[in-house]
């Protein structure tokens, strides 16, 4: 029997296993990888699959090639608790590529904790230090003054990106790990879903980490990125996809969306800010403009502390439905490498993975591995990110 021939005998729940945890039917992975929808179904029967056929069906589900060998399909629990939901319907199993972006992110984390330990660093400002029983207004002056910022600070950026970029950077000076992406590490052909997920917190005392799905129009990149850090402030890790203007849903989602909104929108700031709009024919896309948040925010956020009624929310919110998906921006879709690596990896990740290469306490298959890059020189990566060492 020729090697092309040759079969091997696996344990056909695992193959189940694989095809279904890409979301594919029989037919879709026949096609995908070339076979007859009868091979498909003889595999998932009784196990006898092609040998040469084994790493075409891994690479077609993103299946580990080892994890076709195993007697039964391994547990890919996420470490942190599902707050996923949208209308109330529960969510999806985890694709393939959340968790390989959730597990990657776990390996950063570890092994930046161990790097700041050892260099005795102590928990950023903030973290940890709240709980959902806490005044949602109380966490997000906290979380203000752990970043520097006043609450005037997204009027001062003339867009969006910017407030995103200024936001960022203050995450990271505060001591949290913060990435923007929306693809598993640099595959540009495996694009994360912002209908799966929106973003994650890992929460660590030492080195907690922030991920958005880059994906996402910009407005709803900036609500994650202070919705997961309110998670981090009071100690939750959580894979998130949510919607500010729904009431039902998790109540730890609710409180962090709470935060996150005093956060953006700061009461007293919109209260004197409406005052000067409310007249105009579209006061929410001012206050969008002005707090660089989305127009539902800014509608939900009059609404919730009294400056406007449920009808006017109401014709906001099927305006904004409508446009969602037109107003929804991805910044994957090429555009320069090395800015595109800021985003990804982050610059206080990045200069300690580069140091701890040069000093020769990390080694360089390690150092690609954890930061996704391959090829690529350490020192370029350095001055292109304007790392300083």
């Amino acid at each position: 029997m020729s090697n092309q021939n040759a079969t091997i005998t696996l344990a056909p729940e695992v193959l189940r296993w694989a095809r279904e945890r890409a979301n594919l039917t029989q037919e879709e992975l026949a096609s995908k990888i070339e076979v007859a929808l009868e091979d498909i179904e003889g595999w998932e029967v009784s196990g006898e699959i092609g040998i040469h056929v084994v790493d075409e069906l891994a690479k077609s589900t993103y299946t580990p090639t080892g994890s076709l060998y195993l007697r039964e399909p391994p547990d890919e629990s996420l470490p942190m608790t599902d707050f996923r939901t949208r209308k109330g319907v529960p969510p999806n199993r985890p694709s393939p590529n959340l968790i390989e972006a959730v597990y990657l992110m776990r390996r950063r984390q570890s092994w930046m904790r161990d790097e700041l330990m050892d260099k005795g660093y102590e928990s950023p400002s903030g973290i940890g230090k709240y709980n959902i029983n806490s005044n949602p207004h109380e966490v997000a002056v906290a979380m203000r003054t752990a970043l520097n910022l006043d609450n005037s600070w997204a009027a001062k950026e003339s867009n969006w990106h910017d407030a995103k970029k200024h936001l960022r950077d203050k995450v990271e000076a505060a001591g949290i790990l913060v990435v923007f992406n929306g693809v598993v590490g640099n595959d540009s052909n495996r694009k994360l879903d912002p209908d799966e997920f929106q973003g994650f917190a890992l929460f660590d005392d030492i080195a907690p980490l922030v991920f958005v799905n880059n994906s996402d129009f910009v407005a709803a990149q900036i609500f994650t990125l202070a919705h997961e850090i309110a998670h981090l402030f009071i100690g939750e890790s959580a894979l998130s996809i949510f919607a500010y203007f729904e009431d039902r849903g998790y109540l730890i989602e609710k409180f962090c969306n709470q935060v996150a909104a005093e956060f953006l929108v700061p009461a007293e700031e919109l209260k004197s800010f409406w005052a000067t709009v409310k007249s105009l024919s579209d006061p929410y896309q001012e206050i969008a403009e002005y707090f660089k948040v989305s127009t539902i925010v800014g509608a939900r956020r009059a609404v919730d502390i009294g400056l406007d009624n449920q009808s006017a929310f109401a014709k906001v919110k099927a305006s904004y439905k409508r446009s969602e998906e037109e107003n929804r921006i991805s910044n994957e879709s090429g555009g320069n490498y090395w800015k595109n690596q800021k985003w990804r990896i982050g610059t206080q990740f990045a200069g300690a993975v580069i140091r701890a290469t040069k000093e020769g306490r990390l080694p360089y298959r390690e150092a690609y591995a954890l930061t996704g890059l391959k090829n690529t020189s350490l020192d370029k990566l350095a001055i292109e990110m304007e790392i300083q060492l």
